[in-house]
């Protein structure tokens, strides 16, 4: 369908309209799925864990935005108390440390490691140090 023919409205004639995706080389080809990169992401616990901390300290008037990036090796939560270009703190999972010193690490803003460790709740108390952990 050429652009004249949206520009018309749609044509009662044909059934059906083929649309393709194009960027500026031509055709976007579709991605196998072995060609389909895998990447590290938050499971659905863990990212609400995250994000009752991250809650309460936005009601506290601490922090106002986040950002998550999922990269081949780690996943990212980034809070920043105001609009920046640094994060205030760094929140990762990287499988790749699983068996040594765990996947769960917070980095402030320095790229200072505050806390490492196997259980994503125990590390984020160096958030919000005034909650217990309730197992």
């Amino acid at each position: 369908m050429e652009a004249r023919d949206l520009a018309q409205g749609p044509n009662p004639d044909r059934d059906t309209v083929t649309l393709s995706l194009v960027h500026e080389g031509g055709p976007v080809a579709p991605l196998s799925p072995s060609k389909v990169p895998n990447i590290v992401a938050f499971d659905r616990r863990e990212l609400t864990t995250i994000l009752n901390v991250y809650g309460r300290k936005v009601g506290q008037g601490e922090w106002r935005d986040y950002a998550m990036d999922f990269l081949r090796d780690r996943a990212v939560f980034s809070i920043y108390a105001r609009v920046s270009e640094r994060p205030l703190f760094i929140v990762e999972k990287t499988p790749k440390m699983r068996n040594k010193q765990g996947q769960f690490s917070v980095t402030n803003q320095q790229g200072r490691i505050l806390k490492r460790g196997h259980e994503l709740a125990q590390v984020l108390r160096v958030l919000d140090p005034k909650l217990a952990v309730v197992g």
